[in-house]
This record gives C-alpha cells, structure tokens and sequence, in this order.
C-alpha cells in the first residue's frame, strides 16, 4: 500500500510509478469520476500498472492541489462502473487499491491499477476490444492499441502454450533429417536406457510433443513446435511468414550493425531452432576461458557464464511469439551479449527476475530443450542468468520490453565491473570513511554518477532490484546529505557535488531572439514602410572557437558541435548527407534503418537537433518524439545537455563516441 503523507511523497511517486493525476471536479464542481479515467484505466491494465491521484493537478512539474468534495460517491461511482461488463471488461481492483486521505487540508483519491495477468488482458472498454477501445501505456499518454495487437493479446490469453496446434497439411517430410537425427542422438547419448531410444520417429517425436492427435476431431500432424524445432526454413516461413532468426558477432562495443560474423537464415542451412541453438551456442561461448575445476573428481568445462549464456539462448528461442514481426536477434560484442526476441512478457519483469513463476509462452518447446538439458521449465531461467554475471562481479543483466517499433523483449548481459577499482578510489577519496559503510544502492548510485557524470532514477532501476520508491528515497537521502546534487523537476538528473553540467546557453551562447532589435524600437516610415531589422551573421551569433571543418569547440563537453550547416567544410556536409541519403528521398522508411543512419551521422561529434532534422529531412519534434528520446533511454544516443532534454538547441552523439566518464544523461 503507498503511503502520502506529504508532497514530497508525490514527488517520489512521481518518479517511482506510472502517475496520472486528474481533478474529478464533475460538472458541478461537487465531484465526480472523470471520463478520462476509462482508457488511463485500460491503459495502465495493459501495460504495467500506475497510479491515479483524484483532487491533484500538476503545473509546471509541481502539484496543485484542489481536492474532491464527495470521496463517498466517486468510490462508489468507480467500483458500480468496474462491474459493469458493458464500461469496462474486468475489475482489477479490491477496496485497498482505492485510499482516501487528506494533504494540506485537501481529501485526495489515491487509485493504485495493478497490471492485469496475461488471463485478463486485454483490459478494453464497452463489449468490444477492437475499433479503438483497448489502451496502453506509452510514455505519460494513452494511447488506443490497433486491432492487429489487440487480437494478439486475446491469443495470448486463451492459449497456455501457442506451439502446440496442429498444422494441417504438414508432416514428417517437412523435418530436416540431419536436425532431427542430431536431436535423437544427443538425447540417447544423456539417458542411453530411455525407452524411447527404441521408438520410431514419428512415435518418438509425438512423446516429445512434435506431433500430435486431437481426440475430438480425431485431426493428427505435425505441431507448431516440432515444426519450429527440426523443420526445413522455406517451410517454416510457410506457417509463420514472420519468422525470422539473426545472430551477428560485433568487432567493437558499438551499436553499429557492422559485424564479422553472422548467421541467419540465408539458405545455407536448415533454419530451424534445434540447429540455431547449437551453431549460436558454440560461437557465444568460443572465446570464454575455463579454468580449471573439479568436482566429484572429474574436471568441469563449464563456468557459471557458459550456463547463463544456455540459459539465455533458450530462453530467447521458447519465450518468443514467432507470429509477431520483430526477429530474433543474438548479438555477440567484447562488452556485452544481447538477446532479442519478439513478443513482450506474459509475466512482469520485477516477477520473471524472482523466478518460480513460469509461463512459457511455447511450452512443447521448452520442453523439448529441457530433454537433451537445455532449461528446467521451473522459472529459473533469469535467476541462474543472474547468478552467472553476479558471480563475474559484473553489471547485473538488464531485462526489459519495447513496443517500438514492434513487441519485443530484449536482455542485455555487459561484462562492465560494476564499480570500476579507480572509480571507487574517486568516491573514497571524495568522501572519506563515510562512503564504503553506506547501502549498497547509495554505493551504485554514487558509482554511477562518477563513472557515467550522470545518474538518474532509471538508470539506477536497471542496476538495482530495489523497489522503485526505495530508488527514489535513496537518490532523496543523497541530495539532502550532499552526496548528490539534482538539476530538473520530473525525471530529475543527479551529479556529483560541483560538478557543472553544461546547458545549451553555456555553449552556444543566448537564444538568437534575444539578440534582435526588439520591433516597438524600429523606426518605420510612412512612405519607406517599416524597416527591416538587421539579422546578426552566424559568427555573431555563436562568436565560439570553431575546427577546420566548421564544428563548434567548447569546453563544457567532450566532443565537438555541429550546430550549423552551412558554416561545415564542403567534405564533411557532403558525408553527412551521403550517410542520411536514404531518409532524405524517402518519406517512409524502417524504423531500423532511419536508427542506423543516426547513429552513423551522430558518431564522433554533437549533431543538435535542428541539424539532425535537416539531415534526414524530419521534423524537429515528431524526430525527437519518435526517435531521438528512445535511443537515449536505450543509450545509444547521448545528450549534450542532459538537465534539458527537451531543449530546442539540444545535441546528440553516440554514447559509444564519448570517453569513458563523459556520458550524458538518459
């Protein structure tokens, strides 16, 4: 239960959970459940639960607080809608999800959504989910989800495991030999006694789930799963025209999609998971160093890294929801290992990290790796993940999901100590006895912001399990010990005492409007018309030290600017260009592409954002709103002016580009 006892507790809320605050005033002024209370409801549902705070305005990143004058009648108003089917499909709440209390004098309504289950989902309003009338959650808005997803949902909600139906029309002679022959020896080569070594493989396949009979309308075939497994690829893109499979090893760690190895589906091999797993496997773990162990006196050629690694691979392979249209994607870099695939979770994060609740999304599947030793079907694939990096002293795995710009989860594994030796020599000698008896996120935090010059309540929840308003009440108690200083209202960014962050006016100088002549000050004529006010050059203007090639220098950041087009050298305009040719002759392209050619024109200097829109021929906000803002939550992209984010003259570089203490804040 969330305790409010005074604003300062808002603001913690604020940056802990998803909040909406909404006046339910009513027509009268009396009070009343507002009518935008519905899709936040169904939004909140279908992502990940939030909090509704009736009686509260927000203003200016602060609260305003008007209070409702009938609680009585809005609980009742709330719970009545809730369980009517023809209002909203399901009633999430109990009576403790709904909390009365007084602040300042004021009665507040505090409605805590919970994130509905997989069963329940999706959460929509009046009888029909589809037509725009189920939600989610994106950003700070709500947002109606397209009938394609919500259908998604309503699959997912009825089918336990989505890979056991049967495939009318496909049989054993859609198997690729060489897969399913490997498969059957690894399996007789873990249990030589098992009595299904005896068995035929049309047999031998139907107790391994890969072929089944349906007793009611005594249908048979090969199943989704054994097709997945062991079939052939022109095959299986039949069934599921999706499907998609990539596995890329990275020369640097950058997230440029260069690579020096790669496999996918080419035609060169079967294409199927059985074989994929097995190649992928033995190129993730080709360059690990074993050392050596024994156990039970035989020596153990596999470290908790080999394990997480197996763990992780499968759990990408039987987690993913093959019919939706991102691919899997496995990426091997010298700092990390990334896992990508499509479908969001049907359990939420903080819940699969815990393990023990598992709900496999291809169940046979997972069933088929658990029996030649691959998974355990117990829900403790994440945590035996966690243990392995935990083990190396490394930064602690990052799970999470994305909807843009398709359903996808993604788990990065970074082999980067967590506190770097001459980082923590810094704080110690910065703050003396008092940093090393401190709490280990207090210690994490403080890391962060020496290491990374920024850290933020994000940031530390991708490094902490601690609960998200622990978070906040940490970075609190390091502000007010001055351990910590904060610039920004919501979403605030937190630095080291003393350290300055730049701001746009500190490098490019004052916006160009307060240098013009102000218009009641312009002398006009009756015969000459008004005069034309003398714009100042670009030199004028931003009066800075600038390189050979026109980029602006500054000492406030580490890279230099390109705030200006046409004050570039010829050469270097004409590679930018070159590098965003695609998205500046075609106004629709992939997501993936329009990423790929900024980061490639945002490598080694600050692009600002005028210029980058000019480049790829966007607009300003829809780039930045569409594009720009994710790529540095994900931290491909860094900002100049981290305390600013939303600034008309913010800048933005590769965070691979930086040096390894200057990146800027998510």
């Amino acid at each position: 239960m969330i305790a409010i006892q005074t604003l300062e507790d808002l603001l913690l809320l604020r940056e802990s959970v998803a909040l909406e605050c909404k006046l339910a005033a009513g027509r009268d002024g009396k009070g009343a459940l507002p009518d935008d209370f519905w899709p936040t409801y169904s939004a909140f549902a279908n992502t990940n639960g939030g909090v509704v705070l009736l009686g509260v305005r927000e203003k200016n990143g602060g609260f305003v607080l008007e209070g409702v004058q009938t609680p009585d009648k809005i609980r009742t108003e709330l719970f009545n809608n809730l369980n009517n089917r023809q209002k909203v499909s399901a009633n999430l709440l109990v009576d403790s999800d709904v909390q009365e209390f007084t602040l300042e004098g004021k009665t507040l309504l505090l409605i805590e959504i919970p994130r509905a289950s997989r069963q329940q989902r999706p959460v929509f309003l009046t009888l029909n989910p589809l037509a725009g009338h189920t939600y989610r959650r994106f950003n700070e808005g709500d947002h109606t989800l397209p009938d394609e997803e919500v259908k998604r949902m309503l699959a997912e909600q009825v089918e336990d495991s989505r890979d056991d139906r049967i495939l009318v029309g496909y049989g054993i002679g859609d198997l690729d030999v060489e897969t399913f022959r490997a498969y059957r020896q690894v399996f007789s080569n873990r249990d030589p006694g098992h009595p299904w070594n005896s068995l035929d493989d049309q047999e031998f396949l139907r107790q391994i789930g890969g072929w089944r009979r349906d007793r009611e309308t005594n249908e048979a075939g090969l199943t989704l799963a054994g097709l997945l497994m062991f079939g052939q690829m022109v095959t299986i893109q039949e069934a599921l025209p999706h499907y998609m499979l990539d596995y890329q090893e990275r020369p640097e760690a950058k997230t440029e999609r260069r690579w020096i190895d790669r496999l996918t589906l080419d035609g060169k091999w079967s294409g199927n998971l059985y074989d994929f797993y097995r190649k992928v496997y033995l190129k993730l773990t080709a360059d690990l160093k074993v050392p050596f162990q024994l156990e039970k006196g035989e020596r153990q050629d596999e470290t908790p890294v080999h394990v997480a690694l197996r763990e992780a691979l499968a759990n990408v392979l039987v987690h993913a929801d093959y019919t939706d249209r991102a691919s899997v994607l496995v990426v091997k870099r010298p700092d990390m290992f990334g896992f990508r695939n499509p479908g969001l979770m049907r359990i939420p994060v903080e819940v699969a990290l815990q393990g023990g609740e598992p709900d496999c999304r291809n169940r046979t599947l997972h069933k088929m790796f658990r029996l030649v030793g691959v998974g355990e079907q117990a829900g403790t694939g994440i945590p035996r993940i966690l243990q392995g990096w935990k083990a190396q002293h490394w930064n602690p795995p990052k799970l999470y999901e994305s909807t843009t710009p398709y359903n996808q989860t993604l788990l990065e594994l970074r082999m980067i100590d967590l506190f770097p030796e001459q980082v923590i020599q810094g704080l110690r000698a910065r703050f003396g006895g008092d940093f090393d008896p401190m709490p280990y996120e207090e210690r994490v935090a403080l890391a962060l912001a020496a290491s990374e010059g920024t850290v933020n309540h994000a940031r530390l929840c991708a490094v902490s399990s601690a609960h998200p308003v622990d978070i906040s009440r940490t970075l609190q108690h390091l502000t007010q010990m001055g351990m910590l200083e904060s610039t920004g209202g919501r979403g605030a960014i937190y630095h080291l005492p003393g350290m300055a962050l730049p701001t746009p006016e500190d490098v490019f100088g004052p916006p160009l409007a307060s240098l013009l002549p102000r218009q009641d000050l312009i002398p006009s004529s009756p015969d000459l018309g008004a005069s034309s006010p003398v714009l100042p050059a670009s030199s004028q203007v931003f009066p800075h030290l600038r390189d050979a090639q026109g980029c602006l220098l500054s000492e406030q950041l580490p890279l230099p600017v390109i705030n200006d087009l046409g004050l570039l050298d010829p050469a270097l305009r004409a590679a930018l260009e070159a590098l965003a040719r695609v998205p500046r002759d075609k106004k629709k392209v992939e997501r993936e592409v329009l990423e790929r050619v900024l980061l490639d024109i945002c490598k080694g200097h600050y692009l600002t954002l005028q210029c980058l829109a000019e480049l790829v021929n966007r607009r300003p906000e829809s780039l930045r709103n569409g594009y720009l803002s994710r790529m540095v939550r994900t931290r491909s992209l860094s900002l100049a002016f981290p305390t600013t984010p939303t600034h008309e003259r913010q800048a933005y570089c590769t965070t691979s580009s930086l040096p390894p203490t200057s990146e800027g804040g998510a």
